[in-house]
């Protein structure tokens, strides 16, 4: 379990890195800030996709089985609601801006960029918890008939990686929005619905 959970830390710490302003400057300075803009967000993901199917083949190499549920049924019902769920979640804000297909189509269509700051989704599934795409992400995870030592660590280790990126994301999201932001956090449950944690306003 260890080799999945290390993986996993360097691929946390890595895409961590890449997101952060230092990175963000030094890519910017090489790039161009038009060139930035069109494709920085689309090679981010592709990145990150591609980077993850090694952790994907290294948790196979765990095949001891920690518990099975025969359950198959309401396993895959919490998985559909999971998948559902997560597309939902997907649609409801801009979802090609979130792949960063806008940005390289406005690039190449040479229209202005960047693109204008989407508006703080609220409604709709928003409305359940402020991060309904690592919740219901997780349902689809961790709703498997059996789990195994490899895929265990490879679960807690994205659930935990879901967990501090949600809280950075708000970081980022209260400096972007303010106090709407602020006020929406203080009705609407972080991750887990109707459980809301305690929030530190800052002055």
């Amino acid at each position: 379990m260890i080799p999945v959970l290390f993986a996993l830390f360097l691929y946390a710490l890595v895409h961590s890195l890449l997101a952060g302003t230092n990175a963000k400057a030094l890519i910017r300075k090489r790039m161009g800030e038009r060139a930035y803009h069109g494709f920085y967000r689309l090679l981010y993901n592709l990145f990150a996709v591609i980077t993850l199917f090694p952790i994907n083949l290294l948790f196979v190499a765990f095949p001891q089985v920690v518990w099975t549920i025969d359950a198959p049924m309401l396993l895959m019902i919490v998985q559909g609601i999971g998948v559902i769920g997560v597309v939902i979640s997907l649609v409801q804000i801009d979802l090609g801006r979130f792949l960063g297909v806008r940005q390289a189509i406005a690039y190449f269509q040479d229209e202005p960029l960047p693109l204008p700051d989407e508006p703080l989704q609220m409604g709709g599934i928003y409305r359940l918890v402020r991060h309904p795409l690592y919740l219901f992400s997780l349902m689809v995870i961790f709703a498997v008939p059996v789990m195994t030592e490899g895929y265990l660590a490879f679960a807690v280790g994205v659930a935990a990686y879901f967990i501090l990126g949600s809280l950075i994301e708000e970081g980022r999201l209260v400096a972007a929005y303010g106090e709407s932001y602020e006020q929406y956090r203080a009705r609407v449950a972080w991750l887990i619905p109707f459980i809301r944690l305690p929030t530190v306003r800052k002055k």
